[in-house]
């Protein structure tokens, strides 16, 4: 990827950066050259960022042309509202408290430059605030009341640093733009760069070690250069393309963190935020099934007003979930008025509200795959042995701790139980995407028990019918969404003829 550092004046600028071209801000927004490049990384450490401004307006072209800004136009507008700002720091609460509670005075300034400070003591401090705000130069205010508050967040000048600063921010600089993706010359002739994250410490991976090979090899033939991430990666997210997420995905996790960093990036992204959002919260499902008329189990919205009359409308055995309930962890059956009691309780305790649902007694669920709006895979999911869900968490045994699984043709496919899962992905999020939608026959009619956004896609499993060809799909899904974004027409792809709900 090619780098390039955007500042007012090139002959002033103290910092320093070898083997990364440094031009004015009025060449980039002015001269033709620039504007055509494509796969480029901005660094914007203009003098003003105010909007409308000349720094403004380099990172918002650069976004309109395809390249990559840092900091991005959205960064520099969320910086300004001080609502926005308190909101994306609350997870930086501890490491605030563990880094200024030795401070005796109320106010405080700290400055991050390239993700470092001048003092060790704030150094993490500062680096968990760039991966947050990810602007090369700031300064973060902070107040102390009861405890210390993130109050503003303002990106400086590079004019504006201090002079005694300067020799070790030179280091900051050689290290940042040092980067691994930063580097211009590429030692292979790879057009993107993708990121995968999986975490091995996932209960239930939705793709097994062999399907990570099989996306790398995949995406390695399409031209991506591959990297497999972490957690613990969120700040190297700017260094990539796309990013697909394989690990299961929660809104009160790094997983929502990451995507939503990815997409504010720029990047493409499989699983989108507003998917996450959206498909994690099955009272939000509940609400769109209901509106659009698409058949599911009979549903209720359970909290500590009206949780004593679940019996009474739902009848025993009844099925309780919180809302955000995946992989079967967090859904629970009560078959008496005790076990109904005992079990909101627990369910109750961690969240307002509830969802109490019929039980659909069935040997197998259906799950059908939907990629960008068009049927993928069909699999028939088994109950675990001797269970009543597919996973049997509290299994004595490895063995028996999920059920069996058949694959289907797509050709074959009940039409149903295609139309049913079209509808239900269109509605809930949309056609783009990946996405698995859960479905249950029971007396000859098929209803949508809920729709993933992080659908398995295991090597011997899901694959059966298109083998490799799942993964090219799902890589080639991506990278549509980069050329989009940069302006590049793809080469017409052979139809897809699966018919849309």
């Amino acid at each position: 990827m090619k780098k390039l550092i955007v500042v007012q004046d090139p002959k002033a600028f103290k910092l320093g950066a070898p083997g990364v071209e440094v031009v004015s801000s009025k060449d980039y927004l002015t001269d033709p050259r620039f504007a055509q490049l494509k796969n480029t990384r901005i660094f914007n450490l203009a003098t003003s960022f105010a909007y409308q401004s000349r720094g403004y307006y380099v990172s918002l072209l650069a976004e309109a042309r395809g390249q990559k800004s840092i900091p991005s136009a959205k960064t520099l507008l969320d910086l300004k509202n001080p609502r926005i700002v308190k909101v994306l720091s609350r997870d930086l609460d501890e490491v605030i408290q563990q880094s200024l509670h030795h401070k005796e005075k109320h106010d405080f300034t700290l400055s991050v430059y390239f993700g470092r400070n001048v003092n060790p003591r704030y150094d993490k401090l500062a680096h968990e605030l760039y991966k947050v705000y990810e602007a090369p130069l700031m300064r973060a205010r902070f107040v102390k009341g009861e405890k210390w508050e993130l109050r503003s967040v303002k990106p400086v000048a590079y004019k504006d640093i201090e002079d005694e600063h300067i020799p070790l921010i030179k280091r900051f600089a050689a290290e940042y733009f040092g980067k691994k993706r930063y580097d211009t010359a590429r030692e292979d002739r790879s057009a993107y760069d993708l990121a995968i994250l999986v975490n091995p410490q996932d209960k239930a991976a939705p793709s097994n070690k062999r399907a990570i090979v099989k996306f790398r090899q995949a995406a390695e033939g399409m031209g991506f250069r591959v990297d497999i991430i972490g957690p613990d990666d969120i700040d190297r997210l700017g260094e990539y393309d796309a990013l697909l997420i394989r690990e299961n995905t929660y809104v009160e996790n790094h997983t929502y963190r990451m995507a939503r960093r990815a997409q504010r990036e720029g990047l493409a992204v499989i699983d989108a935020p507003d998917a996450i959002l959206k498909c994690n919260n099955k009272v939000y499902l509940a609400e769109v099934m209901e509106t659009h008329h698409i058949p599911t189990p009979r549903t209720m919205i359970v909290h500590s007003e009206n949780r004593h009359t679940v019996g009474a409308r739902m009848g025993f055995p009844v099925v309780l979930k919180l809302p955000d309930s995946t992989f079967s962890i967090g859904v629970e059956k009560a078959k008496t008025p005790e076990e109904l009691e005992t079990k909101l309780d627990g369910i109750l305790a961690q969240s307002d509200l509830a969802i109490a649902q019929e039980y659909m007694p069935s040997t197998y669920d259906w799950r059908v795959g939907v990629l960008d709006g068009k049927l993928l895979y069909v699999c028939k999911y088994f109950m675990a042995p001797g269970h009543w869900q597919i996973y049997n968490w509290g299994s004595a045994t490895k063995e028996d701790e999920t059920g069996d699984f058949a694959t289907v043709k797509v050709a074959d496919c009940p039409k149903p139980i295609m139309d049913i899962a079209l509808k239900a992905v269109r509605h809930m999020v949309g056609d783009q995407g990946l996405f698995g939608v859960d479905i249950k026959e029971h007396d000859g009619k098929a209803y949508v028990i809920e729709v993933n956004e992080c659908p398995n896609i295991d090597c011997g499993v899901e694959d059966v019918e298109l083998g490799d060809e799942i993964y090219r799909r799902i890589i080639g899904s991506l990278k549509r969404s980069i050329e989009k974004k940069i302006g590049i027409t793809p080469p017409d792809q052979p139809a897809n003829t699966t018919p849309k709900a």
